[in-house]
């Protein structure tokens, strides 16, 4: 009888170990060091639904109320498991991850769709095997729109215009750019925009044309220049913890890689492609003054920026990769999306 009474109570334990297992929940903390409104901290909490839904509530997010690091940190923070998810820009810390500025030249593109799965394919293929983002599980890689010019000093109509002006700037090819253009560069993460201008420390940024809505900083610019194609881009990029990434049961982790990729850069870009153009007319409305780079403008451009390209040939070379065969696929990739 006793042995029958142990039986019992162990077949139920299993069974109750067995349903714990089946309904076990895997929490993911997530981080953003931009607003929650921003489209990057959207995209991320999207990408979380999706896989919340399709692995029956198994796999969710819970969104920190305050970043544990600053922006800078965020790749750091995700490895060391300070956070489990989180977005980062690989420029914020020049020279560590000199692959990701593929995607950040100028004149690339006109939307961040286009750039942004172009550069998925592109990493996929060609970068991926370098595991330069060593440390983390990398989700997927994107880029913001084209780079454009805002400043609170005077119009932008040629170079002589930009020279001398102190410019923000996120880090990677762009800070290159700002340099060969004569301005004085301020590396500083986007968060901190409108302090900057507001207190006088820049003149100006440059930034896609989300980032006047997003950073509310239409009352402060006073003067716009759109270049067409961009003057440069951002690269970004998704990660995760590796070891939160490989805790998660098989089936669940595929659900994850189902929305990473491609699929996220799609998402990421066409959220990107949205709020430039709500910025776009934004600006407009507040009837900030706005030109247009001409031809001449983009000629001068881009005679002080070819060599930038070159430089970043160059470079990875060392690392064993056809740095002008990478920048041609891109560029086939960037003419041929749909």
């Amino acid at each position: 009888m006793r042995n029958s009474v142990l039986r019992a109570g162990l077949l139920a334990a299993g069974m109750t170990v067995a349903a714990g297992s089946v309904s076990a929940q895997v929490v993911l903390n997530a981080s953003s060091w931009v607003p929650p409104g921003h489209l990057l901290t959207i995209s991320m909490m999207e990408f979380c639904k999706d896989v919340e839904k399709d692995t029956s509530g198994r796999v969710r997010c819970n969104l920190l109320a305050k970043a544990p690091v600053n922006a800078t940190q965020t790749f750091d923070g995700v490895r060391d498991g300070l956070m489990d998810l989180s977005f980062t820009v690989p420029g914020y810390t020049p020279g560590r991850f000199p692959l990701s500025e593929v995607g950040e030249f100028p004149f690339l593109g006109n939307t961040s769709s286009t750039t942004s799965v172009a550069y998925q394919r592109v990493y996929d293929r060609h970068l991926k095997k370098h595991d330069e983002y060593k440390g983390v599980q990398t989700l997927a890689v994107f880029t913001h729109g084209p780079g454009q010019i805002f400043n609170t000093r005077r119009p932008i109509n040629s170079l002589k215009d930009l020279e001398g002006l102190k410019i923000r700037v996120g880090g990677g090819i762009v800070n290159e750019v700002a340099k060969v253009l004569g301005t004085v560069p301020m590396l500083k993460p986007a968060p901190e925009s409108y302090e900057l201008l507001s207190q006088g420390v820049a003149d100006g940024l440059f930034f896609p044309k989300e980032s006047a809505l997003s950073f509310k900083l239409v009352p402060l610019i006073k003067h716009v220049t759109y270049v067409p194609d961009g003057l440069y881009n951002v690269t970004f990029m998704l990660m995760m913890n590796p070891a939160k990434y490989n805790s998660i049961p098989a089936a669940d982790r595929a659900v994850i890689d189902k929305y990473s990729g491609e699929h996220y850069a799609r998402r990421a870009g066409k959220a990107w492609d949205d709020v430039d153009a709500k910025s776009e007319a934004a600006v407009r409305e507040a009837k900030i003054p706005v030109v247009t780079a001409s031809p001449a403008f983009i000629a001068e451009i881009k005679a002080k920026t070819g060599g930038l390209e070159k430089a970043w040939i160059d470079k990875v070379k060392a690392r064993g990769i056809d740095g002008a065969a990478v920048m041609a696929d891109l560029r086939k990739e960037i003419a041929a999306f749909k």
